[in-house]
């Protein structure tokens, strides 16, 4: 019987790639980018390591929601002091000054819940609202995820 092979941290190879938002449905595309962050794709995957791939979003700002999301979906965060629950829409969020937040949180919620290794693995994420991102000099891999599945694209 053979023993399973586990990666250590030193023999890790990690790739560049980068993915365009613009009118990809945002559940879809999180859910591809939380596997590639985690290292799920690769076949050397092992859970407690840093393993996944470093990823850079370009176009957030046109990421597509399906359905009224765009208008009910609410946000939630709590100030610390009494009453200070607030809300906010993601049409808001997507209309507003970091339109790239809509795209991370759904990305930091597909991770595994508040540990250091989701921390880890949230910090290989680099979100970008518009085309310009200054990681040229890493070469990253440009990955088609619009032509991956017709149910990627949102038709306006």
């Amino acid at each position: 019987m053979k023993a399973t092979k586990f990666l250590k941290t030193a023999e890790v190879e990690k790739k560049w790639i980068i993915v365009d938002a613009e009118n990809v449905v945002l559940g879809r595309l999180a859910t591809f980018i939380a596997m590639r962050l985690r290292g799920k794709h690769r076949p050397d995957y092992t859970p407690h390591i840093d393993c996944g791939d470093n990823v850079i979003v370009i176009n957030a700002e046109k990421v597509a929601l399906t359905g009224k999301k765009r208008t009910d979906k609410v946000y939630y965060w709590h100030t610390g002091y009494p009453g200070g629950l607030k809300e906010r829409s993601a049409d808001k969020i997507l209309d507003g000054r970091f339109p790239e937040r809509v795209m991370k949180k759904a990305v930091q919620r597909m991770l595994p819940k508040e540990s250091p290794l989701a921390r880890k693995q949230l910090s290989n994420l680099r979100v970008y609202a518009g085309t310009d991102h200054p990681h040229e000099a890493q070469s990253p891999e440009v990955i088609d995820f619009k032509s991956m599945s017709p149910k990627n694209v949102k038709e306006n």
